[in-house]
Formats: structure tokens, sequence, C-alpha cells
């Protein structure tokens, strides 16, 4: 069966899970505005799995787009709270998503899934992102030096430790690095779609609310 997550419910800032005496609230983190030369969006894991970053089949305008880090603060048994990033959202408009469907690359297809029940990225760096994919083709081509100058700091912010980097100073194009959740392991992205079917927005499941 397909993994269905209830985003309406892990994009609402306050919203509370609860789940083997863990708890968990979201908050709602602005964490940067996206520029999009081309509109062809991808999701990954932009320090190791570049080079294999493919762009959704679902696109959208060139622009600029907001994204946000939903954030989970986890605590339980009166513990000091942890802070994870629940989801990641790229905003395409205002328009209310109506229905949200798997992201798919070309020649995947939702009638054949892993046991998983979706379709991911791989991260190996604990980050990850949704940029444009012709910023993520340019970091395919930096060296270790030039991404760890960027996006590996001395001392690594608490989550969801957004990392902010222009990759094209012709474009202004950039890829933004948030915590990937409970860090390495395959996560999915799901696109949102308006009444008038238009796409509303993209959205990383990092896989920290438990479904209940």
């Amino acid at each position: 069966m397909p993994y269905s997550p209830d985003l309406a419910a892990i994009l609402t800032e306050g919203a509370r899970f609860e789940a083997d005496g863990i708890a968990y609230v979201i908050e709602r983190l602005p964490v940067g505005t996206v520029v999009v030369p081309t509109g062809e969006i991808t999701a990954c894991d932009p320090l190791t799995c570049a080079s294999g970053a493919e762009p959704f089949t679902a696109t959208i305008a060139p622009g600029r787009y907001p994204l946000t880090a939903w954030v989970a603060v986890v605590s339980q048994d009166g513990g000091a709270p942890d802070h994870r990033t629940a989801a990641l959202a790229l905003t395409v408009n205002d328009q209310p998503a109506v229905r949200w469907e798997m992201a798919l690359n070309e020649g995947q297809d939702v009638g054949v899934l892993d046991a998983d029940g979706y379709f991911g990225y791989p991260v190996d760096a604990g980050v990850g992102t949704l940029a444009d994919l012709s910023a993520v083709a340019i970091l395919a081509d930096w060296d270790y030096d030039q991404l760890e100058d960027v996006y590996i700091p001395a001392q690594i912010p608490p989550g969801p430790a957004p990392i902010d980097g222009i990759v094209d100073e012709a474009t202004g194009a950039n890829v933004i690095t948030v915590a990937s959740g409970w860090g390495d392991g395959v996560y999915p992205t799901f696109v949102g779609y308006a009444a008038d079917g238009t796409v509303c927005g993209f959205v990383t499941d990092f896989l920290v609310i438990p479904t209940l």
C-alpha cells in the first residue's frame, strides 16, 4: 500500500502528536527563498548525491519561492526537548492543497513501489534540500573543499540547521540544506495540487512523525 502521511496535520503549526509516550509538537521555521531558474524541481542530499539527482515530472514556472522547515519538538518523560526536521516545504503559491500525490521522477510508477510504500531519495550526509535541478547540478561539480566551506560549518547549529548557499552568481540559483529528520535514510517527497489542478507546493516528509 502506498505510504500516505497526514501532511495537512504535519504542516500545521502547533499540531501535536503522541505515540509510545513521546510527544511531537510542530513549529514552523522559514529558512529562505529558493531561486528557481528552470522550474525543474528536485529533492536530494546535495552533498553526496547531487550527481544522481533527477527532476520531478511535475514542474513549475521559474521564479523565487519560499522554503519552510516544519520542525518537530520531540519530548519524552520531562527530558530536554529535541528539535528534528519533520518536513521541508517549497511553497509555489498561496492556494491550499486539496490533494497530495507522490512526487515522481521520469519512469517511476506508483503502482510499483518497494516494501516501504514510497519512492524517496537517499541521505548520507544528514541533510536534504528542495531546489532547482540546475543548481544541484552545479554542486555535483564542486570538490569537497568547496562543499565544506559553504555547507559544513565547524559548529553545526541546532536543527533544522538551515544553510543557504548561492551556487550560480549569474542566475542567483541557490541550494538551501536542512538537517534531515533523524539523519540518514530514504525520504519521500509529495506534490500538492490546488483545486484548479495547479501545483501549489512540494513537501519532503522526513518520517519523524509516526504514522498513527
